[in-house]
């Protein structure tokens, strides 16, 4: 049966049955699609109509969605007034005029119904919010102050959240009753309405500590992202409960590699170290490449205390000062951790690689291992690159090391050859002194150590992915999809205005095509620019029940099974490893997860980009607080967005900072789209991305973690050749035809810089760990 068919059929079956829940074996058997493959089918199936949103998966199967026919997304509020709803990463957002907005507020998950429809490809429905379905903000976080003139309220909340603070936040004395300065965590009891559209009543439920004590900055930011940061006493105690050593017991039913020279290498500041390599030549001309990761599935049991707080998290988030990890760190930095010369518990991958880098043969399994040496990546580079000193250190696994650098080089050379996309970008280490403050910022570079690491974790995780594909059984995926026809056309547009045209069709896009393109641009002035704009032109990498690949990697299947003490989709991976081994692939085996591996996915997703966000967030800020005390010094930037109200320029250290379209005075701007650029009606100067400046602090604000700059020598700027249509009335013009404007708001264009993606898993590094995005 076609999948749409079969899908449709599902979907008006549950539609029948509305109130009722069904597994999909339930609906298997209905059909009399009872064999593995037929049973694959149908979860498909099902899976699919919960992307469509016509049903929804919970823990015990399926059920049909009852808001079918209305659409959810996220509120996108304009001081103005009006608003926008985002439900698809692709689609234009819907319209909101103020009067039917409900008084939702940034962030806020709403039921929206369509008034009238897309009237252009190009232009969103407009539509009026029927249901706030959750507040973004039902707990805020804020720095109290005494006194208020409102009635019973004791006095007033300012909000470190740049969305939020518009709003006026009375604070009523039904709580705890806070001194003035004090850092504060505040449920919302009511938010704006038709009478009060700019106000919020909140009442104290915790008290953080002084706005000036060190870390209290980082601290209001991970409260006001929701990010756990403070594990339950049960899953404390339940942790403790864990032993510290492996007892023989546990040694049952594994294999014993303790004798295999299994090293790990990590950064020298590592803690939880979840994985462990070894390599030797095979006699064939192949090579052995085992990658065996910390068991965590054994210890951290499903259903346990333990594993619903570790969900809850999703991964461990890495700030410039501190780790808030996933699981409790007698378990993370402990029993889990792959730690010098002790037994620890694994999974592992062990492989079989050619020449060529194809995986010939691979074995997947339990196993009790040691780790031979605890190496950090500068040690490995430094043997890598012939340091005798260090040699002769590790004069033992020097032999094994130059078989990796080999393995590496072969591994490397297959992706780039199938046309996984490299993005290097630059990454910042922030330094901070014993109270936190930022004191200098540092380009972490990236060796051959890093990215033979890199090499080896992709192989397996493409290797556990492949075999679990193969046997068409529920597995959980990180994918990243193809980019979308529509986006991939406009990035063909905008490279070939710069005089580089990619060569194929974009309504069928391949890493080749893109690699290809960056080959041709190595060099070029434009390199910076067209990587950029294809990194944006990309999807954003997720988990998922479909194996539909990764884009970026070029890699036809792809998982992540290397870091379950940091990321839970790892974990779910493990556990679903060992599922199937013990309990076979047929229908009945495949039943235990096929019907909330969707809703894994989603979790899980949703959490690594609320993680994502924290980090940034907080890099931001320490970023600011860097550059506080160097107002009025000049830099050397890099354009890094041209927007219609101005440029952001990243320094070489990576701060960003704004040159607002008001302090271009030596002309008057206007924003080419084609080109991504700003352009001098009369004086025809030119400013876009990759471009080089000369930028001095104008100002820093720390709270609102934004640095603005001004241009030192804008008369440097080269002139073009390009016209922009002239727009008799700019927005930052002098008088701009109002309904030009309004249209232009109503399209959905961004006043601000497009958000940054999630990470696509080709270029792996973080500031803590260069693993952590595999």
């Amino acid at each position: 049966m076609e999948l749409e068919q079969l899908k449709s059929q599902l979907t008006g079956f549950l539609k029948a049955n509305r109130e009722q829940i069904f597994t999909a074996q339930n609906l298997a058997d209905g059909l009399r699609m009872t064999d593995s493959q037929e049973y694959k089918q149908v979860v498909n199936a099902l899976n699919a109509s919960v992307r469509d949103g016509d049903a929804i998966d919970i823990k015990n199967g399926y059920q049909y969605n009852k808001n079918a026919g209305y659409t959810i997304g996220e509120y996108r509020a304009n001081d103005k007034g009006f608003g926008f709803v985002k439900y698809d990463d692709e689609l234009p957002d819907f319209f909101i005029n103020p009067e039917n907005t409900l008084q939702a507020m940034q962030g806020d998950t709403v039921r929206v119904s369509t008034l009238k429809p897309s009237p252009t490809p190009d232009r969103g429905p407009e539509g009026k919010v029927e249901e706030i379905l959750e507040h973004a903000y039902e707990r805020i976080v804020g720095t109290f102050s005494l006194g208020s003139e409102a009635r019973n309220m004791i006095g007033e909340l300012h909000l470190s959240d740049k969305k939020t603070m518009n709003f006026k936040v009375l604070v009523s004395g039904d709580g705890l009753t806070p001194n003035d300065g004090q850092v504060v965590v505040a449920e919302v009891t009511r938010f704006p309405d038709k009478i009060h559209p700019r106000e919020i009543i909140a009442t104290v439920t915790e008290t953080l500590g002084y706005k000036d004590e060190p870390g209290m900055d980082i601290l209001q930011i991970v409260y006001s992202k929701k990010v756990p940061n403070e594990f339950p006493q049960e899953v404390l105690d339940d942790a403790l409960e864990i032993p510290s050593e492996v007892s023989e017991s546990e040694w049952a039913g594994r294999e014993d590699i303790t004798e295999q020279t299994l090293v790990t290498i990590d950064g020298a500041d590592t803690k939880d170290i979840d994985d462990a390599v070894v390599a030797w030549k095979l006699d064939n001309g192949n090579y052995h490449l085992g990658v065996h990761i910390a068991d965590v599935s054994h210890y951290v049991t499903e259903g346990s205390s333990i594993d619903a707080e570790a969900y809850n998290r999703g991964t461990s988030v890495y700030l410039t000062d501190r780790v808030i990890p996933m699981l409790p760190r007698n378990i993370s930095n402990g029993i889990a951790s792959l730690n010098p010369n002790v037994v620890r518990l694994a999974m592992s991958a062990e492989m079989e690689i050619d020449p060529q880098g194809n995986v010939v043969n691979h074995r997947l399994h339990t196993s009790v291992m040691k780790s031979h040496a605890r190496m950090t990546y500068d040690a490995v580079n430094k043997i890598l690159e012939g340091d005798v000193f260090v040699q002769d250190e590790y004069a033992k696994l020097v032999p094994m090391f130059k078989v990796m650098g080999e393995l590496h080089e072969i591994l490397y050379n297959m992706r780039k050859k199938r046309g996984a996309i490299e993005f290097d970008a630059p990454e910042a280490q922030i330094i901070v002194d014993e109270d936190g403050k930022a004191t200098d910022i540092k380009l972490r570079e990236r060796g051959t150590a890093e990215r033979m690491i890199e090499s080896f974790m992709l192989a397996a995780n493409e290797t556990v992915a492949e075999h679990f594909d193969k046997l068409k059984v529920p597995f959980l995926y990180r994918i990243h999809e193809t980019p979308d026809a529509d986006r991939a056309k406009s990035f063909f547009e905008f490279s070939k205005a710069l005089g580089h045209p990619v060569v194929g069709d974009p309504s069928k896009v391949t890493p080749i095509m893109l690699q290809k393109l960056m080959e041709d641009v190595a060099g070029d002035p434009a390199e910076q620019m067209i990587s950029t704009m294809m990194l944006r032109a990309m999807k954003q990498a997720k988990y998922s029940p479909d194996p539909v690949g990764h884009f970026g990697l070029g890699a036809e299947y792809y998982t992540h099974f290397t870091s379950p003490i940091r990321r839970y989709p790892d974990l779910t991976v493990h556990r679903l490893i060992k599922w199937y081994e013990r309990h076979g692939h047929g229908v009945q085996a495949q039943e235990k997860y096929a019907s909330h591996l969707g809703k894994i996915g989603e979790d899980t997703s949703s959490r690594e980009r609320r993680a994502i966000d924290t980090e940034r967030d907080v890099d931001a800020l320490k970023k600011a607080e860097y550059m506080m005390d160097k107002v009025n010094l000049e830099f050397d930037g890099v354009v890094n967005s041209a927007l219609k109200f101005g440029l952001f320029i990243s320094l070489e250290n990576t701060v960003e900072g704004l040159v607002h379209i008001s302090n271009l005075t030596d002309d008057h701007y206007e924003y080419d789209e084609s080109h991504a650029a700003l352009i001098g009606r009369s004086k025809h100067r030119i400013f876009q991305i990759g471009q080089k400046v000369r930028v001095k602090v104008l100002r820093v604000n720390k709270d609102e973690r934004v640095v603005d700059f001004v241009l030192v020598n804008p008369e440097d700027a080269p002139t073009t050749d390009i016209r922009v249509a002239s727009k008799a009335h700019g927005k930052f013009g002098k008088g701009r035809n109002r309904d030009e404007r309004r249209k232009n708001e109503r399209r959905g264009k961004s006043e601000g810089p497009r958000p940054k993606r999630a990470p696509l898993d080709s270029k792996q590094g973080h500031k803590q760990d260069s693993k952590r995005n595999f």
